[in-house]
């Protein structure tokens, strides 16, 4: 129990709390501002990093990932010293993958090349829609031919460049979702996260939605479809998925959220940020305060932290279930029973099974490709 963690490894995540513009679909912990002062808020994240190694001393860094927010708002020094500083703190390893989230605006992809000679390896943009009606609708700033044009600025200077599209989008149709995607597929791309809109609460669009405001949204059927055909399209192209919303060419995959899918140890700091750490052979969960400006006060008090809490062994057992299946590699049953001190369901499992629902391979229990289509009732009949 003690070193479970290393199945999965050990990761930063470091979260930007601020864009330029907030999206009407977005529940993220993002914040629009005008007075951000860089040197106070990298003085705040080196003293996270120094505090959270000491906690967790002598290990070897997998990964580091800026997510936001709109990381690639940062300035190029904020991110350079951070990074500098985590590979001071721990053991970097060898082939360390250092993801920087960002929008595809001519002022971000104007620091791309900054962003490299710092230490960033990879990135990821949030292109979101390659059609410039549906990017007005969900509130980005940007538009198809800028999109392009900074996915091919980031190309000529990364060699991992992955990108996100939303589908069953406002009006949106089969015949055009493929006809997109395939169109996002055409750019020379490796790795693409494709996630069907949801309407959360709190947000803009989840205000429209409860007062019936928010039409053309398509029926549930149709969004199924348009997951089924993501799916064949994807895997027609060479990029098969490895977890329910993301594909990539093989030995391209985010390194940085295996981590999170194969249940490993990761440091989350910023407002917002959430973690999971192994300490003296026990797992936590930890949370950060959500506010930049009391995130930044309690910094200089000390800690950023709002929140820690031992998981259970049951809480680790159903976390680990909930994410491992998300992956096309599955869970391995025997680490399952290690967290949880008991069997999975056999006879659920097996019913499952009979179904076409889930593969049971040797010690390896797998999602079948309908299987994760309806991933949520399968999860939860399992933990039941």
């Amino acid at each position: 129990m003690a070193d479970d963690w290393r199945n999965g490894g050990f990761g930063l995540y470091v979260h930007w709390p601020f864009c330029e513009a907030k999206c009407p679909y977005c529940d993220f912990n993002s914040h629009v501002s005008r007075n951000i002062v860089q040197k106070q808020w990298l003085n705040s994240y080196l003293n996270e990093l120094k505090r959270a190694a000491s906690e967790t001393q002598g290990r070897v860094l997998n990964t580091i990932f800026f997510g936001g927010g709109t990381p690639s708002l940062m300035a190029q020094d904020t991110v350079s010293a951070i990074i500098d500083e985590a590979r001071a703190l721990w053991r970097p390893a060898n082939d360390m993958e250092i993801t920087l989230e960002a929008n595809p605006g001519s002022v971000e992809a104007g620091r791309f090349a900054a962003y490299r000679d710092a230490g960033v390896n990879r990135i990821s943009m949030g292109v979101q829609a390659l059609n410039d009606d549906d990017l007005r609708r969900l509130g980005r700033i940007h538009t198809v031919a800028e999109a392009r044009a900074a996915f091919d600025i980031a190309r000529s200077c990364f060699d991992r460049v992955s990108f996100d599209l939303i589908y069953a989008r406002q009006h949106q149709t089969l015949d055009a979702w493929r006809a997109e995607l395939a169109e996002a597929l055409s750019m020379a791309i490796d790795h693409l996260s494709l996630y069907q809109l949801t309407i959360e609460e709190g947000t803009a669009f989840g205000d429209r939605y409860a007062v019936g405001k928010l039409r053309g949204l398509p029926e549930d059927d149709s969004a199924a479809d348009m997951y089924l055909a993501t799916q064949e399209i994807c895997e027609a192209h060479g990029l098969p998925a490895y977890e329910v919303s993301n594909h990539a060419r093989p030995g391209a995959e985010s390194q940085h959220n295996l981590i999170y899918w194969r249940y490993g140890d990761y440091v989350g700091i910023g407002p917002g940020a959430h973690g999971r750490i192994t300490l003296d052979g026990h797992k936590f969960a930890t949370e950060t305060i959500l506010s930049p400006t009391k995130w930044l006060a309690a910094v200089e008090n000390g800690s950023g932290e709002s929140n820690r809490f031992k998981l259970t062994q049951r809480e680790q057992a159903s976390e680990y279930l909930m994410m491992c299946l998300r992956i096309s590699e599955g869970l391995n049953i025997g680490r399952y029973k290690q967290l949880s001190g008991e069997d999975l369901p056999q006879e659920k499992l097996y019913a499952l099974a009979d179904m076409g629902m889930l593969i049971l391979e040797d010690d390896q229990l797998r999602a079948t490709s309908q299987g994760r289509a309806v991933l949520n009732a399968i999860i939860r009949e399992l933990l039941e």
